[in-house]
């Protein structure tokens, strides 16, 4: 099977179209009567969690239908420290073996560990430039959506769908609805995108976009730079979202050309022309609207184990009381249970154990620079772990003397993977201990047995390991 040979934003079309409709439009090889389409899939990684997708195929019998479109990289369950050692655990290392023979089998490119490309999979893949506007991106992870802040339609997969993309390049999905979320206005000093998003969350909760595609607007989206927007798209899932969009534009093509496997010269100018025509047009109609002010937006914190529980750094920790339902009552409390935390309790001053900076939310070069600029010259009293999202991440902030900041701090430097943020290969957090994590979920367990996570952004997450508790970066930037 071949790919469509529509050029995405390219169909006529009598009303105005958002980005979302475009791309699903030129790349719908058959649409039902319901509305569900048979896509083609432009992009599909594969990590060694992947292993179910990989047995389907070969239990069917049928070869990989185009190891080309197909990349493979070890992240999830890679270990951060001494990667010149055998992995101890027996299952995790089983697993990467598992991917090293797919990969080579099927003849898939792996970025494994030794790979100078490896790296946490939603970080290598703009990196290398294999996520580009308009494609659409599948992964057998939920924070897929990530790429959308390329204008590409992203989204996570289960085991099943892995295995028919495997086999055919082609996945069936039902049309989502679509939203529009505008933030408008001019972002305050030490707000970053990791605030925007986690504001977005506390304003319509984690189901408000179930059923949707976010497409993210307004001045204050524009004006991030490519690392806040993935920061953003990575966390629409948390809003319940099937994927988060925002249209490519000059601060996209800037970042994409002369990536390693991004279009070349002519090639690129005439991508670039394509590219242009994605965005929404005006006049297009979304199913739902929601408008933020950037100036409301302050440096903000979870306080529950939900990253709908974002509040300004300024707030205090909500009161059961005060919810409109029983349900919720209920809810908030067993959150501040689980948390250990009292209501009426000001954030600002929660004491946090140690600090994760890192995932594939927040591990990028700026972000690294962001944490280190507070952290400069000065101590943290709480350890902590700083883990890049790739590997040429890592060299380039050694090569700017990141990681010796981060060691003097008395942080310890790791190897690039997914690391604290889903608790693997000893990366955890002590039952009852409190972490101040740049990562993306805040869930009961997810670093650990017990750990409470507080999520915020890396210059948060560095201000806090200077204090040893919940702090206003802007207190000591």
């Amino acid at each position: 099977m071949t790919a469509p040979q529509a050029t995405p934003g390219s169909e006529t079309s009598t009303a105005p179209r958002t980005l979302f409709e475009k791309v699903w439009a030129s790349h719908a090889i058959l649409t039902r009567e319901d509305g569900t389409a048979l896509l083609w899939i432009d992009r599909h990684f594969v990590h060694e969690g992947s292993f179910h997708g990989f047995g389907m195929l070969e239990h069917s019998g049928r070869p990989l239908a185009r190891p080309d479109l197909t990349i493979a990289v070890a992240d999830h369950y890679v270990p951060s420290h001494a990667r010149t050692e055998p992995i101890r655990d027996p299952e995790v290392a089983g697993m990467i073996t598992t991917l090293r023979r797919n990969a080579e089998r099927h003849g898939v490119d792996l970025l494994d560990l030794d790979d100078p490309r490896q790296g946490i999979v939603h970080v290598i893949g703009p990196e290398q430039g294999l996520t580009l506007p308009g494609l659409t991106v599948v992964c057998g992870d939920s924070h897929t959506s990530t790429h959308g802040a390329f204008g590409a339609l992203a989204f996570g997969i289960g085991a099943s769908e892995v295995s028919h993309v495997l086999a055919t390049q082609t996945l069936w999905q039902r049309r989502p609805k679509t939203m529009r979320i505008t933030v408008d206005g001019t972002l305050s000093p030490h707000v970053a995108g990791k605030d925007v998003i986690l504001a977005i969350i506390g304003r319509i909760g984690a189901g408000g976009a179930v059923g949707h595609v976010i497409e993210y607007a307004g001045s204050a989206i524009r004006s991030l730079p490519m690392e806040g927007r993935l920061t953003v798209c990575n966390m629409s899932i948390e809003a319940g979202a099937r994927a988060g969009m925002i249209a490519p534009d000059e601060t996209t093509f800037a970042w994409v050309e002369g990536r390693p496997r991004a279009p070349k010269s002519d090639a690129f100018a005439a991508a670039v022309a394509a590219w242009r025509r994605l965005p929404t047009e005006e006049g297009a109609r979304f199913d739902r609207d929601v408008v933020l002010d950037a100036a409301e937006i302050a440096p903000t914190v979870t306080w529950g184990t939900s990253p709908e529980t974002a509040l300004p750094v300024t707030g205090v920790v909500p009161d059961p009381a005060t919810a409109t339902d029983a349900a919720k009552r209920a809810r908030i409390a067993d959150q501040l249970d689980y948390m250990g935390l009292a209501p009426g309790r000001p954030l600002e001053g929660i004491p946090v154990d140690r600090v994760f900076i890192g995932s594939c939310t927040n591990a990028r070069l700026p972000d690294l620079r962001a944490a280190a600029a507070v952290l400069r010259g000065q101590r943290a009293v709480v350890p902590g772990l700083v883990v890049a999202g790739s590997v040429p991440v890592k060299r380039a902030a050694e090569a700017e003397g990141l990681d010796r900041v981060f060691r003097d701090a008395g942080l310890t430097w790791g190897e690039p993977g997914c690391s604290m943020c889903v608790g693997m290969n000893g990366d955890l957090v002590k039952p009852g201990e409190r972490c101040a994590a740049t990562s993306n979920r805040n869930f009961q367990g997810r670093q650990g047995p017990g750990a409470r996570t507080h999520l915020m952004s890396p210059a948060m997450a560095a201000a806090a390991a200077l204090r040893g508790a919940i702090t206003d970066v802007r207190r000591v930037a």
